[in-house]
């Protein structure tokens, strides 16, 4: 081993209280970082990720070691089976056990340091709750409140009842449909063509295919569109109903709006702990 790198890697680069924080420390949580990301992104766009945060990581460090003390102080105690679960489920998005050693190998990480990092994790996230968390209420009359100042955010799409009738033959879809369009009925036609009939309700909200999406909204009421092709299958769709946009009611918005209150006060309230806790802490950055 390089007697220079082992000592770029033992040298200090913060000090938190009692604890150091080492070049080695950092470049673990970098690989943490990068190995969880790898699920996201890859390539360029995982190392652009990376380089993005670089200046935070330093940061988010401090800050953790600084929850961590804060979890020790209280007697905070983790299950192991809780680590042990997260690590199966890590292991589980990877075709094999060998491919997961390999991923950890690449980020110079050993199993034992993915266990330390989750257990850190969990141990943040269980002081986090008691001091942070439990002490969080979201009143009725807040939600009420933001609902009353923002009922022009809360309203519904536009949506489209279409039926739905699929083929598996091209030249069949368009004899099909040229005789449903001449005005034949459906239930007639039904018994002298192999067909299966669905009903379709869509909105503009990116929840349907894009081809799909843009015949629903392109057709006129009763209109009767020109088979599609999806995959290996012949589509027609037929615009039944236009459920026009309208105001969402109270009750059922509350529980969106009590989510996102929760976690506007949430971060306030952790950003407001953190800063309590650097106040009263020494930290002392010595190379960033």
């Amino acid at each position: 081993c390089d007697i220079r790198y082992a000592y770029a890697q033992d040298k200090i680069i913060a000090i938190v209280n009692s604890d150091i924080i080492t070049q080695k420390d950092l470049n673990d949580f970098t690989n943490f970082m990068r190995m969880q990301l790898s699920k996201e992104f890859s390539g360029y766009e995982l190392e652009r990720k990376i380089q993005s945060m670089k200046q935070d990581l330093l940061d988010r460090l401090i800050e953790d070691r600084l929850i961590l003390q804060e979890a020790k102080k209280n007697n905070i105690n983790i299950d192991e089976n809780r680590v042990k679960a997260k690590i199966s489920e890590i292991k589980n998005t990877y075709s094999s056990d060998a491919g997961f050693k390999e991923d950890l190998a690449r980020q110079g990480l050993v199993q034992a340091d993915l266990e330390t990092k989750i257990r850190e994790q969990l141990l943040m996230y269980s002081i986090i709750e008691l001091k942070v968390k439990e002490t969080i209420l979201v009143t009725p009359d807040e939600v009420t409140s933001f609902y009353n100042k923002n009922m022009k955010d809360f309203v519904s799409s536009e949506e489209r009842e279409l039926e739905v009738i699929t083929l598996e033959d091209e030249n069949l879809a368009k004899t099909f449909a040229y005789n449903l369009k001449s005005g034949q009925k459906l239930v007639d036609l039904a018994t002298r063509y192999p067909i299966t009939v669905n009903k379709l309700r869509a909105s503009k909200r990116g929840e349907l295919r894009k081809d799909i999406e843009d015949v629903a909204f392109r057709l006129r009421l009763g209109e009767i569109s020109d088979p599609v092709k999806i995959d290996d299958k012949y589509y027609i769709f037929k615009l039944e109903n236009i459920i026009p946009p309208r105001q969402l009611t109270l009750s059922e918005v509350q529980d969106r709006i009590h989510a996102f209150l929760f976690e506007e006060k949430m971060q306030e309230k952790l950003t407001k702990w953190l800063d309590e806790l650097k106040a009263k802490s020494y930290i002392k950055i010595i190379q960033s």
